[in-house]
């Protein structure tokens, strides 16, 4: 166990991970997604926090939870255009301290998901990093990452850029729209947790087996 001074925090690492030799079938994962300020963790804080337990046999929608929390940083108009939290919004919500006790404890154990790792796991290691003095680490699965294995593996050729070939989006509403799931608003961090989960389990079914070992899909 990573040595930590917060109670919290020694909890999460006591539950421990599975090893990396262990199949997807037998993997208890968390789909996570914020929603934030913008996008340096340094700079800017989380607004929103989406989250949906999980494993290949099916989604745990009882134990899904959505937080609205309050940064500690400005909330510029930029982003309340995409992410449509607003001031008021934020103005009567908690800190993230408030929450980080239940938050840790549904991520306790599993193995997290998401799409885009650069913005979850910095963006919570930087949090924690202001209001405690010690960060957080955890393994993630990246949906984004296993569509770029694929569709961004081999770059354009010269010819194809001349024509103005653009290569494949592995945005998640884009990733969907290959293995055929249904269009979900964008930008809420529920709906983008549930979205980023049901893209894994596609991904699973089309290119990748149950008896997998998760090694080969976490960093």
């Amino acid at each position: 166990m990573l040595d930590t001074q917060d109670e919290r925090l020694k909890a999460f690492y006591a539950a421990g991970v599975v090893s990396p030799d262990t199949p997807l079938k037998a993997v208890p994962m968390v789909a996570l997604d914020f929603e934030t300020t913008g996008f340096d963790p340094q700079r800017d804080g989380i607004v929103s926090i989406g989250l949906v337990p999980f494993d290949l046999q099916r989604i745990h929608c009882k134990g899904a939870r959505h937080w609205i929390v309050r940064p500690r940083t400005v909330l510029p108009q930029e982003s309340v255009v995409v992410h449509g939290i607003t001031h008021s919004d934020i103005q009567s919500a908690p800190d993230l301290m408030r929450i980080l006790e239940y938050l840790l404890k549904a991520l306790a154990g599993r193995v997290v998901v998401v799409h885009f790792r650069s913005i979850e796991r910095p963006f919570l290691n930087a949090a924690l990093e202001k209001r405690l003095h010690e960060g957080i680490l955890f393994p993630v699965i990246d949906t984004m990452e296993l569509e770029a294995r694929v569709h961004r593996a081999k770059p354009l050729s010269f010819w194809q850029r001349l024509k103005g070939v653009e290569p494949p989006s592995i945005r998640l509403v884009d990733s969907r729209q290959r293995y055929h799931l249904p269009y979900y608003r964008q930008h809420h961090a529920l709906t983008d947790a549930m979205a980023t989960a049901e893209l894994l389990m596609a991904q699973i079914s089309y290119r990748f087996s149950p008896d997998t070992p998760v090694s080969e899909l976490w960093k």
